[in-house]
């Protein structure tokens, strides 16, 4: 099964958005004060670098371009953070509050990809696995937000 030009596009969409996430999750990193919250976004930023890898060796193995860059909406977003927690009385909880958001997002973003017939099995593995990493990240949410 080969891609389809719409199928590269969502892939490099998802790209762009795990770019995204993996300069979000280092702000975050940046911006908390606990330690446990602070090693739990560079964990999630190393993730999406990992993510972003996995797609563009997807991407070129079926002979699409791929992308390069953050997008506007996400450095837009990384802006909201920095005021927001510049704002909060409760930076940690504000900034983790974010990152919820964030990846409660890109759950979304993944499972509208995956809706998509046309994927080929290593693209649905992969996609599958990394939104499955996702969705966990979210499950530790609970943990997290009494470190905050």
């Amino acid at each position: 099964m080969s891609y389809t030009e719409e199928v590269g596009n969502k892939l490099n969409n998802l790209l762009t958005k795990s770019y995204d996430a993996e300069a979000g999750y280092k702000k975050a990193a940046e911006k908390v004060s606990n330690t446990g919250l602070k090693n739990f976004f560079n964990n999630r930023a190393q993730d999406r670098y990992n993510f972003g890898h996995e797609i563009k060796e997807e991407l070129r193995s079926f002979g699409q371009e791929v992308d390069k860059g953050t997008s506007f909406t996400a450095d837009a977003h990384r802006a909201w953070m920095d005021v927001k927690a510049a704002f909060t009385t409760d930076n940690d909880e504000a900034v983790l509050e974010e990152a919820i958001r964030g990846e409660k997002a890109s759950v979304e973003t993944y499972n509208e990809v995956l809706a998509e017939t046309s994927l080929p099995n290593s693209t649905r593995t992969i996609l599958e696995k990394q939104r499955n990493s996702i969705q966990n990240a979210l499950n530790e949410v609970k943990t997290l937000e009494e470190w905050a």
